[in-house]
Order: C-alpha cells, then structure tokens, then sequence
C-alpha cells in the first residue's frame, strides 16, 4: 500500500474528503518525524513505538572493487511494533 492509496482507505473509512485526509496524514507524518528526530520516542498504544536507533562506526567493503570503506556513525529512525498490532498480523 503506499500513500496514496492509505489516503483512499482511511478517507473511505472515515468518510472525510481525500484532501482533508491527506492533509492529516501529511501533519501526523510531520509530527512523528519532528518528535523523532528531537529524540522524543513517539507511543501509540495498541500500535507500536516510533524512535531515533544508533549504528556504530564500522567497516565495510566496496562491492565493485573489494576495496575497504569506512562507514561512518548515523542515527536512524527505528519502528517497534506493539503486542496488539503484532497479534492481528499473526491472526491471533
């Protein structure tokens, strides 16, 4: 499913234009995303948690070439998902 078509679904569901739904989701988007990146861990219950994870230094191999790079440090932003959301997609 990719944005658009979550967009189609909840504006179905919830019997809100596309535009409106759109705009929300574009503000929900840009809230988890502003949360996350001050290092704010983002929780929704029943659903799962959103936050920044580390990734160290480390070494790693041009794949062409064989030759030896340096990755260097990054964070990333990192989804945990919840008992209940784990449940439904294993049919529990």
């Amino acid at each position: 499913m990719n944005k658009q078509e979550l967009v189609d679904a909840v504006a179905a569901k919830t019997g809100e234009s596309k535009a409106a739904t759109g705009q929300t989701i574009d503000a929900f988007i840009g809230t988890v995303t502003a949360a996350v990146k001050k290092g704010d861990t983002v929780q929704l219950i029943g659903f799962g948690s959103f936050s920044t994870g580390a990734r160290a230094a480390r070494v790693g191999r041009n794949p062409a070439t064989g030759a030896e790079i340096q990755i260097p440090a990054a964070k990333g932003g990192k989804f945990t998902a919840g008992k209940a959301f784990k449940d439904a997609v294993n049919g529990a």
